[in-house]
């Protein structure tokens, strides 16, 4: 069959990609990797993966557009240099570790970030900006580079970075688009290589486009309109959230 037609799919497929766009376009969160194990309950998860990444990469292109020239310069000559590592790393692991292994250590790791912001905070700190560190930028650029090339759950690597910086929210939001866009590009080579974009996979993301920039356009108004305290709560409620279903899933 040349395009997926289950409607439980496309149930699932089009709000965990708006829910991708959204944390793309204003949140920076690392939520949107809820697509890909929305998907995963209907179709196998390599697959899930193949399907995601030409709608990822429209979504790049909208984020791009929205938030070109507010990156971080600094930022991104740390973290990049680790996202090409960690995504040539992925490329060889991939197959190698279970989906349900990748899972469950990113959920831990995101729960740990979690738990580790919300004790700074209790205890009156949470507005002390951390000082950036080319060492552990790069560190976990690596593991969001490796994340992100296995399953697309990059986000939460890289927060445990980029958050306690405590940037612009316009910057964090912009370098975080400029990153995964850099991988997400990549990575159409080898995924092609590894034949997770055939013609299904291919139709089936076409025909979740328009997805793409109504999800990312709608976190840009949503994050004009969240104030500073706001947006980092929403911030750590997604990434429990998403913690939390990496989790499950790991152990499930």
């Amino acid at each position: 069959m040349p395009l997926i037609t289950d409607p439980l799919f496309y149930a699932l497929a089009v709000p965990g990609f708006l829910v991708n766009g959204i944390s793309k376009g204003g949140f920076a969160s690392g939520a949107g990797n809820v697509a890909v194990p929305l998907m995963a309950l209907t179709v196998p998860a390599p697959q899930a993966a193949g399907i995601a990444l030409p709608v990822l990469c429209a979504m790049d292109i909208a984020g791009l557009r929205a938030w070109w020239g507010r990156w971080s310069a600094r930022e991104m000559r740390t973290i990049l240099p680790g996202g090409a590592i960690g995504l040539v790393l992925g490329v060889l692991l991939f197959g190698a570790m279970s989906a349900r292994t990748v899972s469950l250590l990113l959920g831990v790791v995101t729960l740990a970030f979690l738990a580790r912001s919300l004790w700074t905070r209790w205890r009156g700190a949470a507005t002390e900006a951390a000082r950036p560190n080319r060492v552990r930028g790069a560190f976990w650029g690596a593991v969001s580079g490796l994340t992100s090339t296995i399953a697309h759950a990059g986000g939460p690597p890289l927060a445990i970075y980029l958050y306690p910086l405590r940037l612009d929210r316009g910057m964090l939001a912009a370098t975080t688009t400029v990153f995964f866009g850099v991988m997400n590009y990549v990575k159409l080579v080898p995924y092609w290589g590894l034949g997770l974009l055939d013609g299904t996979n291919l139709l089936t993301s076409l025909v979740l486009l328009p997805v793409a920039p109504a999800g990312v356009y709608l976190g840009i108004w949503l994050q004009k309109r969240v104030s500073d305290r706001a947006f980092y709560n929403v911030v750590y409620v997604l990434l429990a959230i998403t913690g939390a279903k990496l989790v499950w899933d790991g152990l499930a």
